[in-house]
């Protein structure tokens, strides 16, 4: 499984949710949606300024994390950011990769 970074923004909506129901409630809809697509739900933390949420999770593949931001923006609670986060490991074998580029007008 592979790390990604969920970075929510609350709606008008999302807010007024989290006022009735509070932070535990949305921890466990977030827990319950990362594992109905074969996820596990790392760390959620809530946040100040334009990111309201910070969800770290094990997501099977990109399809499945795009499922997620999809149900959250879908929900009309929240507008979903995907970060896919790489282990030094990914990095050391990226860079070790021979690839070819040339630059626009070269």
């Amino acid at each position: 499984m592979s790390k990604y970074l969920l970075e929510l923004k609350y709606t008008l909506d999302g807010i007024r949710g989290v006022k009735a129901q509070g932070g535990s409630a949305r921890v466990a809809a977030a827990t319950e949606l990362i594992e109905s697509v074969g996820g596990k739900l790392d760390h959620m933390y809530f946040a100040f300024g334009d990111t309201d949420v910070y969800c770290v999770a094990d997501l099977p593949d990109n399809v499945s994390a795009v499922a997620v931001a999809q149900a959250v923006s879908a929900g009309g609670g929240a507008k979903a950011r995907t970060v896919v986060l790489l282990t030094a490991a990914e990095v050391d074998a990226a860079v070790s990769k021979t690839s070819t580029y040339r630059p626009p007008g070269s």
